[in-house]
Order: C-alpha cells, then sequence, then structure tokens
C-alpha cells in the first residue's frame, strides 16, 4: 500500500493539474483601453458601448431585486446541469473504459450528442422539456460527452505496469481504484472539467436565450438585444464571465483538497 501512496503522489507533483497561472492584469488593461478607444472613434453606444458605461450599469444593476434573483435562476441549474455531467461522465467512462461493451452501447449517443448543434438540440428538447429547466439538461448533455470521453482516455492510459504490481502485492478493488486509478484518470478528469465549465455556461445561456427562460440571466440578455440596449448586453455577459471563471477556481480547489486529502490518506 505504501507503493500505491508513493506513486498517487507522484503523479500529482508530476501532473500539476489544478495549477493555472491565470491572467496578466496589465493584458485586461490594454485590451480596456482598446475597447474605450473603439468605442469613442464609433460614436454610438447601440453599436459598441464604452466599458465605463458597462461598469456603471453594472452597478445599477447589483442594486435591483431582478439581477439577483436571475443569478440564482441561471446558476443552480447550470450548475446543476455540470455536476450530473459529472457524475454520469465519471461513472459511465469509467465503465466503458473497462469493458468495450458498454462503450460500443453508448458511442452512438455520444456520437449524436457531440454533432448536434446546441440551438437544434435546444428547440428538440423543448418538446420534451419546459423552458426553466432547459438549461439544467443542455448542460448535462454538453458536458457529458467530455467528461466521458476524458476518463474513458484515462482509464485506458493506466500504466499496465502498476496493474501488474498491484496484482503482486494483492491490492483490492478499492484500494486499486484510489491508489492506481484515481491518480492516473485525475488530470483527464480535470481537464474535462476545466472544458466542461466554459461550455456548461456557453451552452445553458444559450438554452435559456432561445427558450426565453422567464427570470434567468439569458431572458435577461434576450430583452436587452431586443430593445438595443447594449450596455445591459455588456453587462449581464460580464457577469457571465466573473461567475464562471469565479466557480471553476472554487471547484478545482475542491478537487486539489479532496486529491490532496486522499494521497495523504
Amino acid at each position: 500500500m505504501i507503493g500505491g501512496k508513493q506513486t498517487f503522489e507522484i503523479s500529482m507533483e508530476k501532473n500539476r493539474f489544478y495549477e493555472n497561472k491565470g491572467i496578466r492584469l496589465w493584458a485586461i488593461a490594454l485590451w480596456l483601453m482598446i475597447w474605450q478607444v473603439a468605442s469613442m472613434i464609433i460614436g454610438e453606444d447601440i453599436i459598441l458601448v464604452s466599458p465605463i458605461k458597462v461598469i456603471v450599469r453594472l452597478f445599477e444593476l447589483v442594486q435591483t431585486k431582478v439581477f439577483w434573483s436571475a443569478i440564482g435562476f441561471s446558476f443552480f441549474r447550470i450548475i446543476l446541469g455540470f455536476l450530473l455531467a459529472m457524475a454520469f461522465g465519471v461513472v459511465l467512462g469509467a465503465l466503458a473504459g473497462r469493458w468495450r461493451l458498454v462503450k460500443d452501447l453508448l458511442e452512438p449517443l455520444v456520437q449524436a450528442v457531440k454533432t448536434i448543434p446546441v440551438a437544434s438540440l435546444v428547440i428538440l428538447l423543448l418538446f420534451w422539456f419546459s423552458a426553466d429547466s432547459l438549461s439544467i439538461v443542455i448542460s448535462l448533455m454538453i458536458v457529458f460527452p467530455i467528461v466521458y470521453t476524458n476518463v474513458i482516455t484515462g482509464v485506458k492510459a493506466t500504466d499496465g505496469k502498476l496493474l501488474q504490481m498491484a496484482d503482486v502485492f494483492g491490492l483490492n478493488g478499492l484500494r486499486r481504484l484510489r491508489y492506481i486509478y484515481v491518480p492516473q484518470v485525475m488530470p483527464f478528469f480535470v481537464g474535462a472539467c476545466k472544458v466542461g465549465l466554459g461550455l456548461c455556461w456557453k451552452s445553458g445561456i444559450a438554452a435559456e436565450v432561445i427558450a426565453i427562460a422567464s427570470g434567468s440571466i439569458g431572458a435577461q440578455l434576450y430583452f436587452a438585444k431586443i430593445y438595443l440596449v447594449t450596455a445591459d448586453v455588456f453587462a449581464w455577459t460580464l457577469v457571465i464571465i466573473v461567475i464562471s471563471v469565479g466557480f471553476e477556481k472554487l471547484f478545482l480547489w475542491a478537487v486539489r483538497a479532496a486529491t490532496d486529502k486522499l494521497a495523504r490518506g
């Protein structure tokens, strides 16, 4: 078992999957300046509103009840879809990576979900789901193939020599999972999470816009576009970015904490 723990720790140290260099502040400042200058040159807020006006409008929205209600509505549903995709992707991906029959059975469905455009998928799902719950289903369906395929790749990439060592030392199923499969699959899983978190918000908000889900961020974007309130479109887009990035960092921190605890255990 000591060898298994060492293998886990070495794998975590080697991959450093949770590190993120981040975005440089000077780069953000430069692009904001370019945005401001472009807005001043165009001189039409409907076409391109300035970043200053967007920030002012954002502070106005923050003081309204509708703002926080829309955030709560969309956050709960999109993140729920993401977490369900994580659960289904890990379980089914592990089974498909272990048994070819499961992979062959699921492959047509996975390929169909991967290739159908989000807009078409939203319209189809509106026949079966309400507009309020659509972002849950869309987020789940968009993220699931990413997690599923990455977990399969991780399972298949597991070092055969480690498995042979596990047989020699008589590691049972749970210990084998903990000390061999988890550290081998984890980098692929976290990579899927990083991609999936961005896509779940893009697809979830797109579903809300198309379905005009009442009380959602997507509905606010739709009405801002209808009434040509460009500042609102930018303000809500900024909110989506902040929430998405913030949750990604929180989620990856939780994954790091869990894996560190597992390695020490």
